[in-house]
């Protein structure tokens, strides 16, 4: 059978005004550079604002009498101390205690939630919420709604200039508004480790908003490369890289996703998928780790790259690797056997069949820079 045509978002054909290099993401064609290129693109995120068209994600609203206490038996989260106007972090688990998707739920009313869901993931996301929430909640996908991320130190200064209230929000809180004459659902958070805003907006206006924002000299267009590249530096995870069915929040060093009130002395204990295998995880010893890993060489290592001890031993796995600009050095996350974790523990990775020597790095290696 024939591949499903790619996909595109609301902003492809911007995209290719800009001069984008697009490639196949996630059933989408997407923009992995622009012409001043990955390095480039990265850079300024991390000194201006950098603009991501990431309409590729699912949006899916939640609502009805029980979605609350629904959504809690399909996370590991605390609804009652989420208010309205805030967004949290969270995680579809599984039966054995793997990760489904990692997921924002941002809640815009009692009893209403909008969650962002990866592009991979989200047919199947939808499906699994319909079927594991009761009849009397609404899930509802929402494929006419876009997304944009403006990120990078000078965002909330573009910000206050188009919506000053929006540029008052602290990090992961959240707030519906007009931006440029535009209706938004804003939320100040993102995927790179700087200050920043994600704006969940109708497709159909998407193209006028991204072109309001790239009129200020600080903002530029950002590809899926430099995307990636800063969420390294940042020590976040990826979907399907980091986190998938076989890992664990607790090994992927997502323990403090598990609300308090949801581990084995709370109020809510257990009664997520999983539960048992990743409480047992939290108050015991796990076998395995995420690490990063730093190489003094320049060439990326990348994943399924094999590492070993210093004496030859097979312990662990790569998962992501990029050049990191900032370290101007190759930068890793892998997952090894615990005892190799130790930040400054030296290891090799084997690319093409020869040792390369890394070093295990505090994450995140960039040190974010969130507005509180």
């Amino acid at each position: 059978m024939a591949p499903a045509p790619l996909l595109t978002t609301a902003l492809h054909s911007l995209h290719l005004e800009l001069g984008a290099k697009m490639v196949p993401f996630a059933g989408y064609q997407m923009p992995v550079q622009y012409p001043q290129g990955i390095i480039q693109e990265h850079l300024h995120t991390r000194e201006q604002a950098g603009l991501f068209d990431v309409s590729h994600m699912g949006q899916i609203i939640v609502s009805g009498p029980t979605a609350s206490a629904g959504l809690e038996k399909l996370l590991p989260i605390d609804l009652d101390t989420l208010p309205v106007n805030q967004q949290r972090y969270s995680l579809l688990t599984n039966q054995k205690g793997g990760v489904r998707d990692d997921v924002m739920v941002c809640r815009r009313g009692e009893a209403d939630y909008l969650l962002v869901v990866n592009a991979a993931c989200k047919s199947d996301d939808y499906a699994y919420l319909r079927a594991h929430l009761d009849p009397e909640n609404s899930v509802e996908m929402l494929p006419d709604q876009a997304l944009l991320a403006l990120q990078g130190p000078a965002s909330a200064a573009v910000m206050a200039k188009l919506a000053p209230d929006m540029a008052e929000l602290k990090f992961m809180q959240a707030c519906e508004g007009n931006i440029a004459g535009v209706r938004c659902l804003v939320t100040r958070s993102g995927y790179t480790g700087e200050d920043g805003f994600e704006i969940s907006v109708a497709a159909q206006h998407v193209e006028m908003l991204a072109r309001a924002l790239l009129a200020f000299e600080t903002v530029e267009m950002i590809g899926l490369g430099a995307r990636d590249s800063l969420r390294l530096e940042a020590g976040l995870c990826l979907y399907g890289h980091e986190l998938h069915a076989d890992i664990s929040p607790v090994e992927a060093g997502l323990g403090w996703t598990v609300a308090k009130s949801r581990r084995s002395e709370g109020k809510k204990a257990g009664n997520f998928p999983g539960a048992d295998q990743i409480l047992q995880q939290i108050s015991g010893t796990l076998t395995r780790k995420r690490v990063a890993l730093r190489s003094q060489e320049k060439a990326p290592i990348r994943a399924e790259t094999e590492l070993q001890s210093l004496s030859g031993e097979t312990i662990g796995i790569v998962t992501s690797g990029c050049y990191s600009p900032v370290l101007e050095s190759a930068l890793a996350m892998a997952y090894v056997t615990s005892r190799f974790a130790k930040t400054g523990t030296q290891l090799q990775a084997l690319v093409r069949g020869k040792a390369r020597p890394v070093e295990v790095v505090d994450l995140p290696v960039v040190a974010h820079r969130y507005y509180y």
